[in-house]
């Protein structure tokens, strides 16, 4: 009985060796490797852009406290003025509920507000202590900055 030696050799052909296998496995955990890595900046400026847009709502938000009740809200009362009427002095002549809870920043913590600012005393600050987490540090960012 003889074994033709054409068909043999077609089923060697046929499949990867683990080699090859490896290889492809490798070029393609180097590209998802790439792509992750561009991700995280991408994550990152997102956040900050997230701050950005959160203080121009808080903005517009303080602007119609302000307009209906007369007054800033104190750093005292803080942002949860926009949520719950202050009883503390100077009470709003008119109060009006602008949002349901006052927002997290994107890193987790919780929005600062002081009125007066440290850099415009006439004006109001939003605080957020920025990826660490922790006030006065390099990384936080103002609404009072330019």
């Amino acid at each position: 009985m003889k074994i033709n030696p054409s068909i043999s050799n077609t089923r060697r052909k046929v499949g990867f060796t683990l080699l090859e296998m490896v290889i492809v496995l490798g070029i393609i955990g180097i590209i998802l490797g790439g792509i992750g890595y561009k991700m995280v900046g991408a994550l990152e400026s997102a956040r900050y852009k997230t701050v950005t847009g959160d203080f121009k709502s808080m903005d517009s938000m303080l602007m119609q406290y302000k307009l209906n009740g007369g007054h800033y809200p104190t750093t005292s009362q803080g942002l949860k003025a926009l949520v719950t009427k202050p009883s503390g002095t100077p009470v709003p002549r008119i109060w009006v509920q602008q949002i349901r809870e006052v927002p997290m920043d994107p890193w987790g913590g919780e929005y600062g507000y002081r009125f007066p600012g440290k850099k415009r005393a006439n004006e109001y600050e939003i605080i957020c202590k920025g990826p660490d987490g922790m006030e006065n540090t390099p990384d936080d960012l103002s609404s009072q900055d330019d």
